[in-house]
């Protein structure tokens, strides 16, 4: 039963950020403002990138410059392609060292880009199916079956180990749409107790464990 109350919450916290997604669709101008290292922002499936808004206001306010790849939208294409995409933006613009702060897809999306450019220095994965994610052999849109534990996407980005020294991966206890959890071996996993997949981005020791990543004192 608490199970099923923190998922309905996870739900309630999701369908409020979409709604005041919808009448925020601008990145602050003073989000590119900073000295630190430039953080990228990815968020997950169906999310637009306002979901992880409390992390970048509160990593702008540490001194990191913190982007935003418009083109993404609400991460309904595959993997690679955004990862393309994303790639392309850091190449624009000629950023370097850069710090992919993601949630659950954007986490996939940054392990891929990590495999294909030199300008990301590490990844700081919050709730990522890693290791994908049962429920989505039972789903028929596309956007969701990529994260069948057996399909290419999710086996490929196992296979490519190498960046896992560099990923920090932020995860619940429980998580309601990946069972098997997030860790992944050879990174730094942080397990925060609590249940959750949405409302993880809320959490006060989410936060505190991404701030330490991303080396905000």
């Amino acid at each position: 039963m608490k199970r099923l109350w923190y998922w309905y919450l996870d739900y309630v916290y999701v369908v409020w950020w979409q709604v005041r997604a919808v009448f925020s669709r601008r990145v602050p101008s003073r989000f590119a403002q900073g000295d630190g290292r430039p953080v990228l922002l990815i968020a997950g499936v169906y999310e637009p990138w306002y979901f992880l808004r409390g992390v970048a206001r509160r990593l702008n306010d540490g001194g990191h410059p913190v982007h935003v790849v418009g083109e993404i939208g609400y991460n309904r294409a595959s993997v690679a392609h955004v990862a393309t995409l994303a790639s392309r933006y850091l190449d624009a613009h000629d950023l370097s060292r850069v710090i992919v702060v993601a949630h659950s897809k954007g986490g996939l999306v940054g392990k891929q880009l990590m495999t294909s450019s030199d300008r990301v220095e590490s990844l700081i994965a919050i709730a990522t199916p890693f290791s994908g994610s049962t429920y989505a052999n039972f789903l028929y849109t596309r956007a969701l079956r990529e994260f069948r534990p057996s399909g290419a996407t999710i086996t490929e980005l196992a296979a490519a180990s190498g960046p896992n020294g560099r990923i920090t991966s932020i995860y619940a206890t429980f998580d309601p749409h990946i069972p098997g959890g997030s860790h992944l071996e050879g990174a730094t996993n942080v397990v925060v107790d609590t249940v959750g997949h949405f409302r993880l981005l809320a959490d006060a020791r989410v936060l505190e464990a991404i701030d330490l990543a991303a080396g905000v004192e």
